[in-house]
Formats: structure tokens, C-alpha cells, sequence
């Protein structure tokens, strides 16, 4: 990823040894760094969890990129042989820390995306599916949630998560028969958004950068962006009048910005709105 690396060194969270976290152009790359399948830990949820912070504070942040170490896993989910060796008290307190990890990640009012360059599967697809977009990388790697085959369910997130995305029958199905499928069937089924043709995850991962900077100053008003996000992502979870008043109250946020009034005027005057984020 030396190319892609080139692009987000501005800023480098020297303490992070299983989460990298870089920063530029208004976009936050935080990397699963613990190849060859970037399995998290208890220790590793923890950086995750701060890098997300970090990124929520930071206000020239405008879009999180996930992705993972390496050629061929973006995430394999939990490490097995850590929770073979703990106890039942531990395993219930760290997947309640991966799920407020994750629901942090899905309700930080930035556009996230997970790039995806590996397998991903188990708790790696749950980490992806905390995610806004998910992009994938052609004939890298499989998709699905084999945890049944471990006489568990996806305990992450991903038994709920899963459902809302391709409904209640797929989602069971899926899940019971513990099926891993390619990026396609995963396009299919409303998981991918896009799949890009790469011949280097180098390649892949400008690729995914440049779809990023879309969404960020000065071509997208990125506060409308990220409530736009915040609108859905709480939205789809409340009542349908509770999430239209949440609605209203997030466009009357967006209408007394300055974005606001430079897209207006822009539009009215017939030339490009320069955003400024404020």
C-alpha cells in the first residue's frame, strides 16, 4: 500500500501497533494492522475504538476509511485461539466492547467506508457492515458469517446488522448454513456497493481514496453529508414520526450553515458551490 500510504502521511498515530491511523485530505485511513488475517483482539478493538474517536474529534475529518494489512484478509473476525484460551466473563465483556466499538464507528456523523482487500469474514464482515459504503476489491477474497461452524452465532453485530441489510430470510439462511460467497453474490445481496477491477491493492486503495475525496471540502458540503448519515442510520432504528422529527431537526441545523446558504446561492447564481464545512 506504499502509494496509497504516500496519500494520508500528513498525519501518523505513531502508538497505534494494530490500528494504523493516517490522515489527509480531509480523510481518515485507519488500517487493521495484524497480517496475514487482521483478527482483533480485546487490544486491538481498543485502538480501533480510539482511532474512530480520534477521527469523530477531529474536524478536518470528513470521511473514515477502513481497511486491512496486506493482500489477503481485509478482517477475519475475532481471534479464535484468544477466545479459546479466556473465560466466558471475558468473551461476554469483549464483544460488548467490539459492539459499542462498532456502533460508535456507525453513528459518528461522517461518511465511513470499509475497503475492502481481503477475505472478510466472521467479525470481519461485521466490522464492514458498521460501515456506511462497503467497496471490495475484484477476486480478492470471500464474504459471509461462518461463526455456526464454531457452534456460535455472528455476536458482533452481524445477526442484526445482516438482517436489515438483505432481510430476515437471507439473512437466516446466510448465517445457518454458514456459507462463504464471492464479491459478487455479496453485490447481489446489497452487502458491496461497488466492486473495483485492480491488478494491486495499491491500486485498489487510490482507487477507493479518489471515490472518497467526492465526499469531502470543497466538493460536497460534508456536515449535510454526515447528518444525511445520521438521518438514516438512527432513522431507520426509531419510529417513523420520531425519525421524521429527527429529520427536520437536522435540516434545520444544515439551513442556518454557511454551506447551506453557498450551495443556495450557487445554484441560484448557476456556478460551482466552494463548501468550506461550516
Amino acid at each position: 500500500m506504499a502509494e496509497a500510504e504516500a496519500k494520508v502521511q500528513e498525519t501518523v498515530d505513531v502508538e497505534g501497533k494494530l490500528v494504523q491511523y493516517k490522515t489527509a485530505e480531509g480523510i481518515a485511513l485507519l488500517t487493521l494492522n495484524d497480517p496475514p488475517a487482521n483478527t482483533y483482539s480485546y487490544e486491538m478493538m481498543q485502538e480501533l475504538d480510539r482511532s474512530i474517536l480520534k477521527a469523530r474529534m477531529d474536524e478536518s475529518v470528513h470521511v473514515i476509511i477502513i481497511t486491512g494489512q496486506g493482500e489477503k484478509f481485509f478482517c477475519a473476525g475475532a481471534n479464535i485461539q484468544m477466545l479459546s484460551s479466556v473465560t466466558p466473563e471475558y468473551k461476554y465483556y469483549f464483544c460488548l466492547h467490539a459492539n459499542e466499538t462498532l456502533s460508535r464507528l456507525e453513528q459518528t456523523p461522517k461518511l465511513v467506508i470499509a475497503a475492502i482487500n481481503g477475505h472478510c469474514v466472521g467479525g470481519g464482515l461485521e466490522v464492514a457492515m458498521a460501515a456506511d459504503l462497503r467497496i471490495a476489491r475484484r477476486n480478492a477474497g470471500k464474504m459471509g458469517l461462518p461463526e455456526v461452524t464454531l457452534g456460535v452465532l455472528p455476536g458482533t453485530g452481524g445477526t442484526q446488522r445482516l438482517v436489515r441489510i438483505v432481510g430476515k430470510s437471507r439473512a437466516i439462511e446466510l448465517m445457518t448454513t454458514g456459507e462463504l460467497f464471492d464479491f459478487e453474490k455479496g453485490e447481489e445481496l446489497g452487502l458491496l456497493n461497488h466492486i473495483y477491477e485492480a491488478e494491486s491493492n495499491d491500486a485498489f486503495m487510490q482507487q477507493v481514496l479518489t471515490y472518497a475525496r467526492q465526499f469531502t471540502l470543497p466538493n460536497k458540503a460534508a456536515r449535510a453529508v454526515g447528518r444525511i448519515k445520521r438521518s438514516v442510520q438512527t432513522g431507520a432504528e426509531i419510529p417513523f414520526e420520531s425519525a421524521l422529527a429527527l429529520e427536520r431537526e437536522l435540516q434545520q441545523q444544515l439551513f442556518q450553515s454557511e454551506d447551506a446558504r453557498e450551495g443556495l446561492d450557487a445554484y441560484a447564481n448557476k456556478r460551482k458551490p466552494q463548501f468550506k464545512g461550516k
